[in-house]
């Protein structure tokens, strides 16, 4: 990206921000800072009420009616831990996985290896159709079922014996292993290596495409952290890699979810910089978007509508914006509805959502509910039925 090109995009993004006359000022201040560091985006920006901002008493339509709280149930009367992985099948039913009853990113599935973590739910009666993984992860992740069936799902953490995690695997509906991404319980920066991958998608001609560092929303990343997206072919050969951490265009604090629309643009949910990147499949960025929020989790629909979930916003980290479900076109940066989140006794104006989201043929959406929504949903998926 040229230097013109990139400080268009800054100024595009910064204008979207905060809806006021500040970009001159913001980019006088990135020259003086050489790039080198910047206060996260919800620390610098001043927020107002209206059309350039979503104040918490924003009011867009919702297109859903009932909520059915704790919609699946595990079986052998497990108790969900937290999940954030949630997809629709070719066939119209709904994948999710649950991390093993544990509840935030010390690994359930470590200590309970016994225990199947993926399943496949009937998406009218929530009965289980399919329940496999046990012993194979540590911290499962994000979750993509492809074309074929196929289902992804990463593997963001790894064991103190180095032996697990920090890898994407690709299974076949029925839970057979096909496919491994990355070297088990070693993370790395390299090319091929993953380190605290975040998501999986896959294109219409078989590349795959990784989202990599889930570390680096945090103010201080740890050394060795990455903000990436990495591209193999459908063997599994790396290809190349884009991005690393920063608040810049192009690059990312935490691309923690990914979707393709139909024009087959990949969107990246850039979570600590509270935007949505739009890239081509060469890594080539064509578009920011700016009003779905701190992102965790993308959906896009076949007539190309956009769901985002929004399971982090608060009063530290995104001043003045719920938690929920934003949707709009995938063609812009337009909002036309919203679900909002659960109602919580602490977090009264941003409530709490969930992590994953996924919409069904029929328009039900579906929350796969994080750490920081689960204990109030009861559950591990909220199904949200469409009007």
């Amino acid at each position: 990206m040229t230097e013109g090109v990139e400080a268009v995009m800054i100024n595009r993004y910064w204008v979207k921000r905060t809806g006021l006359g500040l970009v001159g000022a913001l980019l006088v201040s990135l020259a003086g800072c050489g790039g080198e560091s910047m206060a996260p985006a919800s620390e610098m920006e001043t927020v107002e009420t209206g059309a350039a901002s979503d104040w918490v008493d924003r009011q867009l339509p919702n297109p859903t009616g009932e909520v059915i709280l704790d919609w699946a149930e595990l079986p052998d009367d497990r108790e969900w831990g937290s999940t954030a992985g949630i997809d629709i099948g070719p066939d119209g039913h709904v994948w999710a996985y649950d991390r093993c009853g544990g509840m935030a990113l010390a690994g359930g599935c470590e200590e309970n290896s016994d225990r199947d973590p993926i399943f496949k739910f009937n998406k009218d009666t929530g009965e289980i159709m399919a329940a496999f993984g046990a012993g194979l992860f540590v911290l499962p992740h994000g979750l993509h079922v492809d074309d074929a069936g196929n289902v992804w799902v990463t593997d963001s953490q790894g064991n103190e014996s180095g032996t697990k995690g920090h890898q994407v695997i690709k299974f076949s509906s029925e839970g057979e292993e096909l496919l491994r991404l990355g070297t088990a319980g070693q993370p790395g920066s390299g090319p091929g290596q993953l380190n605290e991958p975040c998501d999986v998608i896959t294109a219409p001609n078989g590349d795959i495409f990784v989202s990599d560092g889930h570390s680096g929303q945090s103010p201080d990343p740890p050394e060795g952290r990455t903000g990436r997206i990495l591209k193999f072919d459908s063997e599994g050969n790396f290809i190349k890699e884009w991005g690393e951490i920063g608040f810049r265009p192009g690059q990312f604090r935490t691309p923690h979810a990914m979707e393709f629309d139909s024009q087959g643009r990949l969107y990246v949910a850039d979570r600590g910089n509270h935007r949505i990147q739009i890239f081509d499949q060469e890594g080539e960025l064509l578009e920011i978007y700016t009003q779905y929020s701190r992102i965790s989790g993308l959906f896009i629909t076949a007539d190309d509508t956009l769901y985002a979930i929004d399971s982090e916003s608060g009063v530290g980290n995104h001043p003045g914006w719920k938690t929920g479900v934003r949707i709009g076109p995938a063609g812009e940066d337009r909002l036309t509805g919203f679900v909002p989140p659960h109602p919580h006794d602490v977090r009264v104006l941003q409530g709490v959502a969930g992590e994953g989201v996924a919409v069904d043929g029929d328009g039900n959406i579906y929350a796969a509910e994080g750490p920081g929504s689960r204990p109030t949903a009861g559950g591990g998926i909220t199904k949200y039925v469409a009007n």
